[in-house]
C-alpha cells in the first residue's frame, strides 16, 4: 500500500478535547499517568504491581475459555506467559459486533498487535501480550446486529436479551451461508454455542497468528477478584463522588464529559436480563424484575456468585486493569476521553491507571477512487473537507474568472476613510452614519459575491458530482468510512490485507493513515 499520514486536527473528524489529549495540551496532563509514548512505557513497566495470584487465577480462566478451541503455539504460549511477572498486556475492547462490525475494531487489534511488537524491540527483557477484552455482557444489541458489505446493511434479528455473550448465534449461519467464498470460517464460528465463543472463533481465526489472546471477563473466577470493588458501590458508593469530581473539573475547563457515575454502577445479570440494580430502603432491587435483595443477602451474594454483577461503564475500565497485567488500553476517540473522568477511582483503590493509547485511524482509497480525485487536482487531505468547501476550493483554483471583490472592498475602505476625516472636521457625530453606510454596503457586496461564485460553481455541475461520487464512496453515508464499512470489502478482495495493515500501521502514530491500494 502506498502510505501518506496528515495530523488528525485537519481531518475536521475529531473533537478538540481529545485533539487535546494526543497534542499533550498541559490542562489535561492532572486527568492521566502519562502520555502514550514508547519512551514512558519504562516508567509504566516499573510502576505496574500485579499480585502472582491474580495472575494464575486469570491464566486459569482463559485456558477455560480456549479449552473447545483449537489454537497455535503463539496463542497457546502467550496464554501461559500471562503468568510470569515479566509479562505485561496491552489490550483493546470491543462489542461484539455480528461479522466484525466496521472497519475500525480491526485497526484496534491490528495497534496492539503491533505496539506489541515495538515495546519488545524496546524492552527485550518482558514479554508484551496482545489482549483483545470482549464486551460480551454488553446488552445493546441494536450496537452490534448488523455490518455494511459492498454497500447493503446484513441486519441480525433476534428475540434474545440480556448480555450479548450470551445469545445463541445459530440464527447467522444463514447469513454467514450468504457472504462470497473466503469468509467460511463466520459460519463455523457462528456454528458455535454463544456469541461469545463465536467472536472468539473468528478473531482467533483472524489474529491468532498474531498471538493475540480473547478475554471474556463474564467469569466467575475472574469476578471474584473485583469482589472489593464490587461491596464498596453497592455500599458506599465511592465511585459516584470521584467520577462527579473529575468531570466537574474538565467540565471548568471547557471540556464535554462522556460518562456519569451512577449511585450504583453494577447491573444485575442472569439468564436473559442485564438489569441495574438500585438501592432501596430495604436493601436493593433490580429494576424490571422482581428480585429484591436485603444487605445481608447482597453481601452473601457477592460472596457466591459474583458473576452476578456487571460493571457499567464507570467500573468495567477498572475491572480490566484488576484482572488483567495491563500497561495500556488502546481506543477510539470516545474512549479515550470518558477515560480520562475515571483516573480518581482507580487512584482510590489503588489501581495502576493505563497509558491511553489511541487506536490507529486509516481510509483506504481504491486506486481507480485515487485517480477520480487526482484528476481535480485536489490533495488527498483535501478528501475530509465536506463536498461544498473541496468544490468550492476546486473551483476557487480553477476558475480563469475573478471571483472575490476583495481588490474593490479595500479601495472602497480606502475612500471610506477620506469619507470619513472629512466629515470628523464638520461634525465628529456624522463619522457613525458613516461606519453604518459602509457596513450596509459591505454586506450587500458580499452577497454579491456568493452569488458571483454560485454562478460560477453552475459552469462545473459535472466536477461537482465527481466530487460527490468520491465523498460517497469513501465517507458512506457521511461518515467516516472505518466507522462503516466492514473489513470483508477489502478482505474478500485481497487475503492479505490484514497483514499489509500490520505492516503499514505503526501504532505509535497518532495521525490519519491514507491507504492507496
Amino acid at each position: 500500500m502506498h502510505t501518506e499520514t496528515i495530523p488528525l486536527d485537519e481531518t475536521d473528524c475529531f473533537s478538540s478535547f481529545f485533539i487535546d489529549y494526543i497534542n499533550e495540551k498541559e490542562t489535561l496532563k492532572p486527568f492521566y499517568s502519562d502520555f502514550p509514548s514508547v519512551k514512558n512505557f519504562k516508567s509504566a513497566i516499573e510502576k505496574r504491581r500485579f499480585p502472582a495470584s491474580n495472575r494464575k487465577v486469570l491464566v486459569d480462566a482463559v485456558h477455560e475459555q480456549y479449552n473447545d478451541l483449537t489454537i497455535n503455539s503463539a496463542v497457546s504460549q502467550n496464554i501461559q506467559s500471562l503468568g510470569d511477572d515479566k509479562t505485561f498486556t496491552i489490550t483493546t475492547g470491543h462489542q461484539l459486533n455480528i461479522f466484525t462490525g466496521p472497519l475500525y475494531f480491526i485497526y484496534k487489534i491490528v495497534t496492539v498487535v503491533n505496539a506489541c511488537k515495538t515495546l519488545k524491540q524496546a524492552y527485550p527483557d518482558y514479554h508484551f501480550v496482545p489482549v483483545y477484552w470482549m464486551a460480551s455482557e454488553d446488552h445493546d444489541f441494536a450496537e452490534i446486529n448488523h455490518f455494511f458489505f459492498e454497500g447493503k446493511k446484513y441486519e441480525w434479528k433476534t428475540d434474545q436479551t440480556g448480555a450479548v455473550g450470551h445469545f445463541d448465534p445459530s440464527g447467522l449461519t444463514e447469513m454467514a451461508d450468504k457472504l462470497p467464498k473466503g469468509a467460511e470460517f463466520f459460519k463455523e464460528a457462528y456454528s458455535r454455542e454463544t456469541l461469545a465463543g463465536a467472536v472468539r472463533s473468528y478473531v482467533n481465526h483472524i489474529f491468532g497468528n498474531e498471538g493475540l489472546v480473547v478475554v471474556d471477563a463474564d467469569h466467575p473466577k475472574l469476578k471474584g477478584l473485583f469482589a472489593k470493588v464490587i461491596e464498596d458501590d453497592l455500599f458506599i458508593h465511592s465511585a459516584e463522588n470521584l467520577v462527579a469530581k473529575t468531570s466537574d473539573s474538565l467540565e471548568s475547563l471547557g471540556y464535554k464529559t462522556q460518562v456519569y457515575a451512577r449511585q450504583i454502577n453494577l447491573f444485575y445479570l442472569g439468564k436473559g436480563i442485564r438489569e441495574r440494580i438500585e438501592k432501596t430502603k430495604d436493601g436493593f432491587t433490580v429494576l424490571n424484575t422482581d428480585l429484591q435483595f436485603s444487605d445481608d443477602q447482597m453481601k452473601s451474594l457477592i460472596e457466591s456468585n459474583p458473576e452476578r454483577f456487571s460493571p457499567n461503564v464507570v467500573l468495567r475500565p477498572l475491572y480490566q486493569e484488576t484482572i488483567l497485567p495491563n500497561l495500556a488500553y488502546v481506543g477510539g476517540p470516545s474512549e479515550a476521553i470518558y477515560w480520562l473522568q475515571l483516573k480518581a477511582v482507580f487512584d482510590h483503590f489503588e489501581t495502576s491507571f493505563p497509558l491511553l493509547m489511541p487506536r490507529n485511524f486509516a481510509l483506504i482509497i481504491p486506486d481507480e477512487v485515487s485517480k477520480k480525485w487526482e484528476k481535480t487536482g485536489l490533495s488527498h487531505a483535501d478528501l475530509f473537507l465536506n463536498t461544498d468547501k473541496a468544490f468550492t476550493k476546486w473551483v476557487e483554483a480553477n476558475t480563469i474568472n475573478a471571483l472575490t471583490y476583495q481588490e474593490e472592498l479595500q479601495k472602497i475602505h480606502t475612500i471610506e476613510t477620506e469619507l470619513k476625516e472629512k466629515a470628523a472636521e464638520v461634525d465628529p457625530t456624522l463619522v457613525q452614519h458613516l461606519d453604518a453606510l459602509h457596513a450596509s454596503f459591505s454586506k450587500r457586496i458580499e452577497k454579491a459575491e456568493k452569488k458571483l461564485k454560485r454562478a460560477e460553481k453552475r459552469k462545473h455541475e459535472d466536477r461537482r458530482r465527481q466530487i460527490e461520487a468520491v465523498k460517497e464512496t469513501l465517507f458512506p453515508g457521511g461518515s467516516l468510512q472505518e466507522r462503516r464499512d466492514n473489513f470483508l470489502n477489502f478482505y474478500l478482495q485481497d487475503p492479505q490485507f490484514i497483514q499489509k495493515l500490520l505492516t503499514t500501521f505503526d501504532a505509535f502514530e497518532y495521525r490519519m493513515y491514507l491507504l492507496k491500494k
